[in-house]
Order: structure tokens, then C-alpha cells, then sequence
């Protein structure tokens, strides 16, 4: 390239540092708040192969927006462990010069086939999802899909491999799984993980999400504080997702991710790229920019560069400090990108 791309800031002066991949629109899971059953059934059309970025487009732009600002990459779906190969993706990213950390969320089940060699190719961080220790409960937020056990032998997998501390993700839903919580909280207490639970969002417009199924943060905190008693930490960075807690016996902490009553839009970093290459710079976003066809289409580096600097520098959005100003209404009404397809 003849010309580096400067830093990036949005029109709210926010930098670009997280880039965060959906590697794949297919899930073995079909969770309520994400794919419910009754929508992605046995005979919804997921992306065809020829549509999905391959590793070779992922890599690609990731080493154009580096000189951007891009530091942490997170690889997401769908379930990114259904995507084959992984692993020659983990291992590409990590060669791009300015890429300092790689991290990944999963549902944990295909854990144990996977693992170690993500941790050989460079994956330096995991998060598992898992809403729920009760079986039944869990099987209730997932549609019937595999077990509890089955994302525990991933989790143990994934500390046997080196991996930890590791990040468990909860989402609660008021009258679903929020009495649940306290139970998943002490069963990890003590073992160096943070479970991080997360106020149900509205992501998507397929999950049928209603603000009185979300339990607030502060109703979180203190259902773990009756239990396990903590209190607030400082955040370890600007633009930390979660705010932090730890329990007062020294037993390590947990994490409140509070979007919805407590927006931190303010300090977003985070660009995210679709399965089949649109760039999105909002979670609750209506669409993206169509990076797949420049790339297929002959585009040099630098008009790519030039594509991805006027979608950072142009950016505006913050969904959530604007969503408690509309009505019930107006937020069923308007059309955003399904979690399964930006990733979360």
C-alpha cells in the first residue's frame, strides 16, 4: 500500500479497537433470545457456502484495519466452532502483525474435539455461553438442544488446554431463568472464571423481546448479593463491556453487562463484520456496508481502505442511550440484524 490508514475515530470521537467476526450463520443451538425453533427450523435456509467470507476475505480486512486502530479481534457466530477449520483462521490472524489478542465465544459443546489446537494457533481468550445450570431450564432457553453436562466437559476441556481464567456468559430473562442465577454464580465462585450476566437485549427482531422480561442490573447485583456478597470494581480498560463486581471473601468476580438500563455506548470501540461481509458499527444495527463484493470484484487495498475509514468516520450510532427516548412501539418497528448473523 502506497498509504497507511490513520487511527480512527467515529463522529463521537470514539476509537475503533474490537473487531468482532461471525464466521458462520448455522447453530446447534436454537436459544429463544437468538434462533427460536419455531423460526429456524429443520428447513430454514442458512447462507450458502459461496456467500460466507472465506479465511482468506477475513484476513484481509483485519490486516487493513489494524492501521485503523484494530487490536482484538473476537471470532463469534452462529456457533463458530460448526465453521471447519477454525483453527487456519485463529492462526492467520495471529500472524497479522498489530493483532494483540484473539478471543472467541462458543457454546462450549464441540469443545473438547477443538480446544487444543485453537490454543496452539493462537487463541488467547474463550467465553462460553450458559444460561442456566438446571437442566431443564437450559434446555428450555436453548430449544431442547444437547445438555448442560455436555457444555461443562467443554468448559473443562478448555481449562485442561490452558485456557482461564475463562468468561461464562448468562443471559436472564426475567421469569425464564433469573432463578438460576444465584445457583451458576456459586458454582463458579472460587475457581478463577467470571460469569457475566447479561440483561436481555433486544437484538434482532425475531426473539419477541419485551422490556418487562428484562431483569435490571441492579435487581442481578443484588440477588447475588443476598447469596455471595460483593461489591463494585473499576474497569480494567474504557470501553469494558461488563462492570465488574467482586465478592467480598476473595472468591473472584462476576460481570453485569448492562445495555438496556445502563447503556455505555459512549465508550464502544467495536466494529463487527457478518458471516457473509457487511461491516455493522452498532450491535442493535438495521444493516451494514457490503464489503464482500469490492473484495471479490478487484478492489485494491487502499479503495477498501478508503470504504472502511468513511463507515468509522462517519459513525454515529448509539442505539442504546436512545432506546429508553422510544415507545414500545417504535422499537418492535424497526428492523435490525439478527444476533445469530453479527454475532454478540
Amino acid at each position: 500500500m502506497t498509504n497507511s490508514p490513520q487511527l480512527a475515530t467515529d463522529t463521537l470521537g470514539r476509537p475503533l479497537r474490537d473487531l468482532r467476526i461471525s464466521v458462520t450463520d448455522r447453530c446447534n443451538f436454537r436459544c429463544t433470545y437468538c434462533m427460536p425453533a419455531e423460526i429456524f427450523g429443520e428447513k430454514y435456509a442458512f447462507l450458502p457456502r459461496p456467500e460466507v467470507l472465506t479465511f482468506e476475505e477475513i484476513e484481509r480486512l483485519v490486516g487493513l484495519m489494524v492501521p485503523m486502530g484494530v487490536r482484538k479481534v473476537r471470532i463469534t457466530g452462529g456457533e463458530p466452532l460448526l465453521r471447519h477449520g477454525l483453527h487456519e483462521l485463529i492462526r492467520g490472524i495471529d500472524a497479522i502483525p498489530g493483532i494483540e489478542d484473539i478471543a472467541l465465544t462458543t457454546n462450549g459443546t464441540l469443545l473438547e474435539r477443538t480446544a487444543g489446537q485453537l490454543r496452539r494457533e493462537g487463541l488467547a481468550r474463550m467465553t462460553i455461553s450458559l444460561d442456566s445450570l438446571d437442566p431443564e431450564v437450559f434446555r428450555v432457553m436453548n430449544g431442547g438442544k444437547l445438555s448442560v453436562e455436555r457444555v461443562l466437559q467443554g468448559i473443562e476441556v478448555a481449562e485442561q488446554v490452558g485456557f482461564g481464567p475463562l468468561k461464562i456468559n448468562c443471559v436472564v430473562q426475567k421469569g425464564v431463568n433469573d432463578h438460576t442465577i444465584v445457583d451458576l454464580a456459586r458454582h463458579f465462585h472460587g475457581t478463577g472464571h467470571v460469569v457475566r450476566f447479561i440483561e436481555y437485549m433486544d437484538v434482532g427482531t425475531k426473539n419477541g423481546w419485551a422490556l418487562d422480561e428484562v431483569l435490571a442490573a441492579d435487581e442481578i447485583a443484588a440477588l447475588i448479593h443476598a447469596a455471595l456478597p460483593i461489591e463494585p470494581v473499576a474497569a480494567n480498560y474504557r470501553g469494558e463491556v461488563a462492570k465488574r463486581w467482586r465478592y467480598a471473601d476473595g472468591g473472584g468476580e462476576i460481570g453485569i453487562i448492562t445495555s438496556v438500563t445502563q447503556p455505555f455506548c459512549g465508550d464502544c470501540s467495536r466494529a463487527r463484520l457478518t458471516t457473509d461481509g457487511q461491516l455493522v458499527t452498532c450491535l442493535f444495527a438495521s444493516g451494514g456496508t457490503d464489503l464482500r463484493e469490492p473484495l471479490r470484484s478487484g478492489a485494491s487495498d487502499e479503495e477498501i481502505v478508503e470504504i472502511l475509514e468513511a463507515i468509522w468516520r462517519t459513525r454515529r450510532d448509539r442505539y442504546s442511550e436512545r432506546r429508553s427516548e422510544q415507545t414500545p412501539d417504535s422499537r418492535r418497528a424497526r428492523e435490525r440484524i439478527e444476533m445469530y448473523q453479527i454475532g454478540g
